[in-house]
């Protein structure tokens, strides 16, 4: 599998992790839902994400869902969300992710850290502990995290950190901070990836600022391959009209705290993987929100359908 590097692009889906009703971890669905991501037309996948329910596997699960994905990838790169504020256990996920031939490894700062000089030296440490061959996406999600990276802060890991190869461009508003960047790289600073996230739900706007691509879920990921292939080619309007057929149901599950809840009931509609199920504690959609993803199904069927 190859290694990322600063002109990885296209679509890096972040997958989820399904479970049984019990709670169990369900490896068939695993392998199901990996193969329908691929399917979907993904450049690659993203494993042990924020949407992923990472934090509530054991070590042990962790490193399942690594060998398998890894596996069953078709030899499309898979990155590993390794976050950790312990840099002894983010180095030990690491290593197993790429002795399972990952092809790099996903970083967000610690909550607790707030100076430019914290988040600096964090960074520092997690990329002299992890090793300087593997490479590194910098997840900038600040809505998650409460982290805020300014722009100078982000130029000034690019400088220093050359393993930094992508950033996971998840700031809100953060159109400007892609703008910046690219602008930057024409001043001489050396070109890195920029996957976007938040749902895809600024995914036009933000390709045609410069971005890569998205790393980021949704229900239907072929959507974030199609509108990302066509804003890249320039046909922004075709893009947007077909990003607008899905607006509603990417609006839907922006909500906070009951959003993993919508994507995994779309993906178990779909076929994707068996049951709706997060492990606890996580939300499950009550019948009254059923019927709105239901009906805004409906309705985004009967767009594509006038789309042609």
């Amino acid at each position: 599998m190859a290694l990322l590097t600063e002109q990885s692009r296209g679509v890096f889906v972040i997958a989820v992790t399904p479970f049984k009703d019990d709670g169990s971890l369900d490896l068939d669905s695993l392998d199901r839902v990996t193969d329908f991501y691929l399917e979907s037309g993904a450049d690659g996948l993203t494993i042990l994400g924020m949407m992923g329910e990472a934090p509530k596997l054991t070590g042990a699960e962790s490193r399942q869902v690594i060998q398998r994905v890894t596996a069953r990838a078709q030899g499309k790169p898979v990155v590993v969300g390794v976050s950790s504020p312990g840099l002894a256990a983010l180095a030990e996920v690491s290593n197993e992710a790429m002795d399972r031939g990952a092809a790099g490894v996903m970083i967000a700062p610690p909550m607790t850290m707030r100076t430019d000089a914290q988040i600096l030296n964090y960074y520092r440490q997690a990329c002299s502990f992890i090793g300087k061959d593997v490479p590194v996406v910098l997840q900038d999600f600040p809505l998650a995290t409460t982290v805020q990276i300014s722009d100078e802060l982000l130029g000034r890991l690019i400088d220093e950190l050359p393993q930094i190869v992508m950033i996971k461009h998840e700031d809100w508003p953060g159109l400007s901070k892609i703008s910046k960047l690219r602008a930057a790289e024409k001043n001489g600073r050396r070109h890195v990836s920029v996957l976007c996230g938040n749902g895809g739900i600024f995914l036009p706007e933000e390709v045609a600022r410069g971005a890569d691509g998205a790393m980021t879920g949704f229900g239907f990921p072929e959507m974030l391959v199609q509108v990302t292939d066509l804003a890249a080619r320039g046909d922004m309007d075709r893009a947007q009209d077909l990003f607008d057929a899905y607006l509603p149901l990417v609006r839907y599950e922006q909500q906070p705290g009951v959003g993993l809840a919508v994507r995994k009931y779309v993906l178990a509609k779909r076929g994707a993987i068996a049951s709706a199920a997060q492990r606890q504690p996580g939300a499950q959609l009550d019948a009254a929100a059923q019927a709105e993803v239901e009906r805004l199904l409906k309705r985004q069927e009967k767009r594509l359908s006038e789309l042609g």
